[in-house]
């Protein structure tokens, strides 16, 4: 396993003590099945487990929409839907130091700098400890030689990766596996080949085991051959599409601008086929205007 600088095994775990009985209250009601009018999809309990893909657009100091503006409202959203498993795109290493500490001393986190320890965007996922154990994870990068550190491939504009892990969940004993990545936004080449190289390294997982994949593709779903692949055989299914109840649907990437109804899903939450979608949502959480990322969370409750 590549050294990660978040990490159970690495222990940078920021206290903070006040923050979790706010996250620990929020959570404990998470359970309402009350209309959200911001599409939001919470659990009610039992099997079911929430889990969240979000591009968090990486911390800049420029205005407006600096991180310093949009962190309390990150904090906000993150606290009130309190998933148990939070794949992340485009956090910065203090970024996500930031975020670990609003979320409280009861999440940990697994990932890596893109271009090695902390340098660089990271595919960081933040879990629950107090329902999910990690047992394993590793990293890889999204090129021809995907076990170089920083390596950039195809016809990729930048280098790009995904981070991985074997998760229990203490409350059924069930393992599996959650893939966590962001592809290309400009190299479709990079693109259609990530998509085959992650479907060979699932493959080459414990076959018994469910999937879950996470992250922001910058490809539309059903409008581009990298979705095709992720989903060729049957090996993966889309939440959206196989969700016994979904909120409405947005673009998931708005760029600050007004939300664009029925737009393109670039992020995407992607699971084995044996596993159940309760619900599906795409969050248009905001407050006085200000959205926590130029992308918006998309969120699923499953059943593994």
């Amino acid at each position: 396993m590549h050294a990660s600088p978040f990490s159970r095994r690495h222990g940078i775990k920021a206290a903070a003590t006040a923050a979790l009985a706010l996250s620990t209250s929020v959570y404990a009601g998470s359970s309402a099945q009350a209309a959200d009018p911001t599409g939001a999809a919470r659990p009610a309990g039992g099997r079911q487990l929430h889990v969240m893909s979000f591009n968090l657009r990486y911390a800049s100091d420029t205005t407006p929409n600096s991180w310093a503006e949009r962190r309390p409202v990150m904090r906000e959203l993150l606290r009130r839907e309190a998933p148990h498993l939070i794949g992340t795109q485009e956090g910065l290493y203090e970024q996500l130091r930031d975020i670990e500490a609003d979320l409280g001393p009861r999440y940990d986190a697994v990932g890596t700098g893109r271009e090695g320890g902390s340098h660089g965007e990271f595919a960081t996922m933040f879990y629950d400890t107090t329902r999910l154990d990690l047992l394993e994870f590793d990293h890889f990068w999204l090129s021809e030689t995907p076990n170089v550190i920083a390596s950039k491939g195809w016809d990729a504009a930048i280098t790009r990766m995904a981070t991985w892990a074997r998760f229990k969940d203490l409350r059924t004993g069930t393992e599996f596996y959650a893939l966590n990545t962001h592809f290309d936004h400009v190299g479709q080449k990079a693109r259609e080949h990530s998509a085959e190289l992650i479907s060979e390294r699932l493959r080459a997982l414990n076959a018994e085991l469910p999937r879950v994949v996470l992250g922001d593709f910058n490809a539309a779903a059903h409008a581009n051959p990298a979705y095709d692949t992720l989903l060729n055989g049957g090996t993966l299914v889309d939440t959206w599409e196989t969700a016994e109840k979904r909120s409405a649907l947005y673009a998931t990437f708005h760029g600050y601008k007004p939300l664009t109804p029925d737009g393109a899903r670039i992020d995407w939450i992607l699971t084995s086929p044996s596993v159940r979608t309760r619900h599906a949502a795409i969050n248009t959480f905001s407050k006085n205007g200000q959205f926590p990322s130029d992308h918006l969370p998309v969120q699923a409750v499953i059943e593994i």
